[in-house]
């Protein structure tokens, strides 16, 4: 809900009260009462903080209030047990016996670093909850059978799907590898894998992609792991000479060790069912010019506004609404790529707001 106005009230909330306490509304050109009938309000809320406002107790009274508490391990066990369970009933039954090692080691990662990692006025962002850890498992699901043949292999992508869901968010390499330490401790605890800290994470860097093998459809690609760094590094090498023949805006890159697993972060992004990403990092760092060519690696269009001198809300509506039909009508993957230079008025986060809550701008059509 909005902030409060100079008087303490909620534009939005004092419409609905009205409608809770007198059942309609007056229709101000028309000049008569509009009674609402056979409706029903169910309204779901978290506690103020964070960006959340207090509702009125003058509206919450009409209420029935339900509080529901967070699940418990048990439950959350239950739940992830059956994903992960149905998942595996396709692969060797040495893989399904790690169905509920995995659920166990990825359960307790996330209760500690809940408890351990705090959030601070410099990482106010580390705060985690059950979707970081569905998102875990989403990641481990796109993998299949031929991909992943023993339980080393999937004892590693277990490691890199965390690390991508939790370390990445990390902003410090302390933090990072105490992230990383845990993992191997919880590994060794739960029997995936006798691997140590040197040879998972310093020796190598635990990559997966479905980029490995140029030429294919988005359909046919495959989520495997990146088995030699330097043919990863020769691969990306043919991506951009690609890229840059298909594409006026050449780009120049150097795939030093980091742009590389940005490029295979950003990859698996895309690869997942509304899949989005923010990325945050200095002027110049190469944000921009990853993601273009990650989108092109994956198989996406890259669109971006072109801000222009008069350019506002009615321009940025109509360039969505080339979005959409790009998307929508001819459905061609494309990858919307928005900076925060081109926030040229407040309004448009909220209408990016609305596409990442529910994939609808209201009013757009």
């Amino acid at each position: 809900m909005p902030a409060r106005e100079r008087y303490g009230a909620q534009p939005p909330i004092e419409l609905l009260r009205q409608f809770q306490d007198f059942r309609g509304f007056y229709d101000r050109k028309k000049l008569f009462w509009k009674d609402v009938e056979d409706t029903v309000l169910c309204a779901a809320c978290a506690p103020p903080g964070g960006g959340r406002q207090e509702v009125t107790s003058r509206f919450v009274r009409h209420f029935t209030m339900l509080s529901i508490p967070p699940p418990s391990d048990a439950a959350i066990k239950t739940i992830l047990s059956a994903i992960l369970d149905g998942f595996l009933a396709g692969f060797s039954p040495d893989l399904r016996t790690m169905a509920g090692p995995l659920v166990n080691a990825s359960t307790a990662a996330y209760n500690r670093i809940s408890e351990e990692l705090l959030p601070t006025p410099a990482k106010s962002h580390y705060t985690f909850n059950l979707r970081d850890l569905s998102k875990q498992f989403q990641g481990m699901l796109m993998v299949g059978p031929s991909s992943c043949t023993d339980r080393e292999a999937l004892a590693r992508l277990w490691m890199h799907e965390a690390c991508r869901v939790f370390a990445d968010r990390l902003v410090c390499d302390e933090d990072r590898q105490y992230f990383q330490k845990m993992l191997i401790e919880l590994s060794t605890k739960h029997g995936l894998s006798p691997m140590n800290y040197e040879d998972a994470f310093v020796k190598r860097s635990i990559a997966w992609g479905d980029f490995l093998k140029p030429g294919l459809e988005r359909a046919e690609r495959q989520y495997q792991e990146v088995p030699d760094a330097q043919k990863l590094l020769q691969l990306l090498e043919d991506y951009l000479d690609e890229y840059n023949i298909s594409h006026t805006n050449t780009l120049n890159l150097v795939f030093f060790q980091h742009a590389v697993d940005h490029v295979c972060r950003l990859a698996r992004v895309l690869r997942q069912p509304r899949g989005n990403a923010m990325l945050v990092g200095v002027g110049g760092s190469g944000k921009r010019s990853l993601t273009c060519f990650a989108a092109h690696i994956s198989g996406f269009k890259t669109f971006q506004i072109e801000l222009t001198r008069g350019y506002g809300p009615a321009e940025f509506r109509e360039d969505l609404r080339k979005l959409y039909r790009t998307a929508g009508v001819d459905g061609e993957p494309v990858v919307f790529l928005f900076s925060d230079t081109q926030i040229v008025q407040e309004g448009f986060l909220e209408d990016i707001n609305n596409m990442l809550n529910s994939g609808e701008v209201p009013g757009l059509f």
